[in-house]
């Protein structure tokens, strides 16, 4: 146990000293210790350290002197000993992918959401939580700009909340607010609420979460729910704290297993949702330091409200799809097969942005020709000798 501490304690140049030092009689070591005190080179840490183990474990590197030392420790100390021990349960890894030791980079993770079903309950089942993985977070009290930012603020959370977790407990309801909250605060998401909750949403992949980008906008909320929803939001923007999650900032159903689970510290489960953190200091409280906005973006909500991807289940379902899209500036959508899979293909909408026109894509490449095609050499100057330059490494073809 702790075997990286007592380690990195007992390096070859620490053992010899040790052993040394446990080998000799006290009236030396006391001689020893006079002579180094009273020289005019200081000693070394190392040198420090390897006497300090030494008195502690009387020379035994065996489990008997670390046992020794470990009995020293305060409770601090040990589960920061345990924490960065590799053979210990609890070892942190410095935030490493577990199973780091047999990592290999044959393969890359895709966009895909990864296995679901009876599977995906199964792996997320045999995933544990990391002990000692939940972190504190601090209270989120909303500070808008005006009252229209705040009620754009309170309206994106309850959305989130809503759509997310509608049938989740309260306790559910109020983790994925906190997570939502810690994205506000951690560096790697936007600084606004509504920044987070429509992360992505103008892309056809990408949006963090699903509901504004796949046409459920379109659908008008059940009453009671979005109350209870905005009850929950509003609780969670006046300092309330999910302290079951803690500084997590993902979470998704036991009924998928995405790619990126193994990546991030398992917190824990609540109703249908499981929750992770960043790994090492990324996922500690005070990386959460991100200062709120105070203003809000405007959301168009009509526009988020069409789905990026539309799939007919007719042919006269297609033609028609494909006419709205083309008439709004999308592009068809079409099913082919790629290694024997079918797949849907195509962008049916960006969001409102215009796609190119023929021209302007000849425009484009005209313009990318330009860049790649060689310049014309210049005239020789007089006086000065021009020397051919051979470029080395570059492909023949």
């Amino acid at each position: 146990m702790y075997r990286t501490l007592f380690r990195s304690l007992t390096s070859s140049r620490t053992k010899t000293v040790i052993r040394r030092y446990a080998a000799a009689a006290p009236a030396a070591l006391a001689a020893l210790g006079v002579a180094m005190a009273a020289g005019s080179t200081a000693r070394s840490p190392a040198d420090r350290t390897a006497e300090a183990v030494a008195r502690v474990t009387e020379g035994d590197l065996s489990s008997r002197g670390l046992q020794a030392l470990s009995a020293r420790m305060d409770p601090a100390q040990l589960a920061l000993a345990v924490r960065f021990d590799a053979g210990s349960p609890g070892f942190a890894g410095l935030g490493l992918t577990p199973g780091w030791e047999s990592l290999t980079l044959a393969g890359r993770p895709t966009l895909e959401s990864g296995t679901s079903g009876l599977d995906a309950h199964r792996r997320n089942a045999a995933m544990p939580v990391q002990i000692g993985s939940l972190r504190p977070a601090r209270p989120f009290v909303l500070t808008s700009a005006t009252p229209a930012d705040r009620a754009r603020a309170l309206r994106c959370l309850t959305q989130g909340v809503y759509y997310e977790a509608a049938l989740e407990s309260a306790e559910g309801q109020a983790a994925v607010a906190q997570v939502i909250l810690n994205r506000v605060r951690d560096p790697n998401y936007p600084n606004t609420i509504c920044g987070v909750v429509f992360e992505g949403a103008e892309r056809t992949t990408g949006c963090q979460f699903s509901f504004t980008c796949d046409g459920a906008l379109s659908r008008a909320p059940v009453a009671w729910a979005w109350t209870r929803a905005a009850a929950v939001a509003e609780r969670a923007l006046s300092g309330h704290v999910a302290t079951e999650v803690g500084t997590a900032t993902h979470y998704h159903a036991d009924y998928v297993h995405p790619w990126w689970s193994p990546t991030l510290a398992k917190i824990t489960q609540i109703g249908a949702h499981i929750f992770y953190r960043w790994k090492g200091l990324a996922g500690e409280t005070g990386s959460f330091r991100q200062a709120y906005a105070g203003r809000e973006p405007v959301i168009d909500e009509a526009r988020f409200s069409r789905p990026r991807l539309i799939v007919a289940a007719t042919p006269a379902e297609a033609a028609a799809a494909d006419a709205l899209v083309l008439a709004q500036g999308g592009t068809a959508m079409r099913t082919v097969e790629i290694d024997g899979q079918t797949r849907v293909v195509g962008i049916s909408s960006l969001g409102g942005r215009r796609q190119p026109t023929a021209e302007d894509i000849a425009t484009i490449n005209a313009r990318l020709e330009a860049l790649i095609t060689p310049a014309q050499a210049p005239a020789p100057v007089a006086g000065v000798v021009t020397m051919d330059v051979e470029e080395v490494g570059r492909p023949a073809s």
